[in-house]
């Protein structure tokens, strides 16, 4: 009997569960908390929690994590780790990446037509300059030409000259996307080149680690459109794997529903995420995914995402209640933690209204991160000297009045210091309807704050925890509904227009999350659909990393276009492109072209493709119906895969 193990690095807990490979049972699953800043540890706890004895039947190992990718994405250019910097080489006709963010690049001479000529020599050596200057500097180099996705000839040979100058990496934008945008696909190649050290440092430490336990198994990586692919390729383009969250959640949300048509909520600590899946596959973006700040070219699943998550702060201002849009550790889990909490929670007392912001309440508290501190401005210094290792209030650290809030906020930028304070899920804990940690201490916290407010205990619980679940519910409706504004929605749910309706959604609505069972019969009674739950819900994102297929989309392009006094007919694809004297004769041979560049990253994944499919989308761009051959053809093959046992 063979076994598969999945592993999920999310910002709050790191799940692990054992599937059985010949019948997809659930055996044995686990859920420990992440580590920062290596989640290395969290992983080991994971793995030591699952049942010993499946270990060595284990065939197949797959891992999804952001955390890897946000090592490097979260840190400023002064922050930014030794030896992790990237020289950016732009060719042709784009916006210059003047950024200080990016602190090596060039613009050099080149590029080419939107058919594909150049239209201007490769400036060769401006490139052999540039590299000379910045080879001992970095760690990878990133190219990206004017229309390479139309001719990757200049990225090509500008490749090939780094190769020869130095042994570092050197990632082309042509690799990374076919879709037009020259500078976002330069942007897309140096955030690839930049999480290469840091990837492959993590995932050496994950093989390590499977290895010591003396698990013999394929490794596979979760990438961020929800397929898998094996380690060496994951290495290869890192930005791929970013964001693997939410595509874990997607896959393992329709493989435990066992729908291939579906919505799906997944609520975790820090956010609470809405995706759909349609025919077994999840639903890709147009548009590329945004990676700290910088609009990309990488495929990522179409996400609608709340920052109101299971840990999201609760406050209260002028008798309003108030979410995040901070995460913050709950008063629950920090007591069960640090048990002097608890007695600093009774005597908390509540500031005055003009007082009270996200940063400063009464159930709210800070605790050192131990990172070290960097250059601090004299208030900040103080009120860090007054937060220790232990949950420190706001009277302890406010000792002579209160200054504006924003020390606080600068020291919680610079992650010198972590929040503690009341949650949705602290609610949960009062309303008894989930009791991971210290309920005591979410009941004291709660009859302070519902007191703000005027009213009772269970009532204030009550109110965050309907809010909440109408909250996703929302989401799931501005998800389908784009073109409607988040808050008429609300409304609508909210019953609060003259008259009453409820949203009607026609297919099931999968929900994934720890403590989600409490939030079923809420998201029930503001949208009319069916809402499934599925058994291990708790740990869907797991279950989604092990679960995936190895996926491949390639587009081709087929265009008739003027070459002095007569029309030809091109071909655009991932490999170059081709002239033909005719329409048909390149639809025929974009057909076996595009087939065989599916097959051909199938069979090179890293993984052995028991059996595949492949589809083909196509459409036809015409000036009139009445035409003979269209404008244009675009191509889209995709290609799944699914791993041997």
């Amino acid at each position: 009997m063979k076994y598969g193990i999945g592993i999920d690095a999310g910002g709050t807990y790191t799940d692990a569960v054992i599937v059985r490979e010949d019948d997809g049972k659930v055996i044995d699953y686990t859920k420990s908390p992440t580590t920062y800043p290596d989640p290395l540890p969290g992983i080991k706890n994971a793995l030591d929690s699952l049942n010993q004895s499946y270990l060595k039947k284990v065939s197949k190992v797959s891992v999804s994590t952001t955390l890897a990718t946000n090592a490097v994405l979260e840190n400023t250019v002064s922050e930014r780790p030794s030896g992790h910097d990237v020289a950016l080489i732009m060719i042709g006709d784009t916006k210059d990446p003047a950024d200080p963010r990016i602190p090596y690049y060039i613009t050099v001479e080149g590029g080419h037509s939107a058919n594909g000529r150049e239209i201007r020599f490769l400036d060769i050596q401006s490139i052999k300059d540039f590299v000379l200057e910045t080879k001992d500097k970095v760690a990878a180099f990133a190219v990206s030409a004017n229309f390479s996705v139309r001719n990757p000839d200049h990225e090509i040979k500008a490749k090939e000259i780094i190769e020869k100058m130095t042994d570092l990496p050197v990632v082309c934008g042509h690799e990374l996307s076919q879709s037009l945008g020259s500078y976002e696909r330069g942007i897309t190649a140096y955030i690839d080149a930049q999480l290469v050290p840091i990837s492959t440092q993590f995932m050496n430490a994950v093989v390590s680690e499977i290895k010591r336990r003396g698990i013999d198994a394929q490794i596979m990586m979760l990438k961020c459109d929800g397929s898998v692919v094996g380690i060496d390729e994951a290495l290869r383009h890192p930005i791929e794997s970013i964001f693997t969250g939410p595509a874990a959640s997607l896959v393992g949300a329709a493989y435990l529903s066992k729908m291939k048509d579906c919505i799906v909520i997944d609520v975790g600590g820090t956010s609470t995420d809405v995706a759909k899946v349609t025919h077994g596959i999840p639903e890709i973006t147009d548009e590329g995914a945004v990676v700290g700040g910088w609009q990309t070219k990488v495929k990522a699943i179409r996400m609608e995402t709340s920052a109101m998550g299971g840990d999201s702060h609760v406050w209260i201002k002028n008798g309003v209640i108030s979410f995040g849009p901070r995460k913050v550790i709950p008063i629950c889990m920090a007591a069960a933690k640090w048990p002097s909490l608890k007695d600093k929670v009774k005597k908390a007392s509540i500031p005055s209204k003009i007082q009270l912001c996200e940063n400063i309440q009464p159930t709210k508290f800070y605790i050192r991160t131990g990172s070290k501190p960097d250059i601090m401005g004299k208030t900040e210094k103080e009120l860090f000297d007054r937060i220790g290792d232990e949950p420190t209030s706001i009277g302890e650290i406010f000792t002579d009045g209160l200054p504006s809030s924003v020390f606080l906020e600068l020291l919680i930028k610079k992650k010198l210091i972590h929040a503690i304070g009341f949650t949705p899920t602290d609610a949960l804990h009062v309303l008894g309807d989930y009791t991971e940690w210290d309920n005591e201490a979410s009941e004291i916290a709660a009859g302070i704050l519902s007191k703000m407010i005027q009213t009772e205990r269970t009532d204030f619980c009550e109110d965050v925890k309907s809010s909440f679940g109408k909250n996703m519910a929302a989401y799931v409706m501005s998800y389908l509904l784009r073109e409607i504004d988040h808050a008429d929605i609300r409304k609508i749910i909210d019953n609060k227009y003259e008259y009453l309706t409820r949203f009607k959604v026609g297919v099931p609505v999968v929900l994934l999350g720890g403590p989600v069972r409490a939030y079923v019969d809420d998201v029930r009674d503001a949208i009319d659909a069916e809402i499934i739950l599925p058994e291990h819900a708790e740990v869907g994102n797991a279950v989604g990393a092990i679960v995936g297929k190895v996926t491949k989309r390639i587009e081709i392009l087929i265009r008739n276009v003027r070459e002095g006094n007569k029309s030809v007919t091109m071909m655009f694809t991932p490999a170059g492109r081709k002239r033909f004297n005719n329409y048909p004769q390149a639809l025929e041979e974009a057909d076996v072209v595009g087939r065989q560049l599916v097959l051909e990253y199938l069979n090179n994944s890293g993984l052995p493709i028991e059996d595949h499919k492949i589809e083909v989308i196509k459409q036809d761009i015409r000036i009139n119906d009445s035409d003979l051959f269209p404008l244009e053809t675009n191509l889209v093959f995709v290609g799944v895969g699914d791993v041997e046992d």
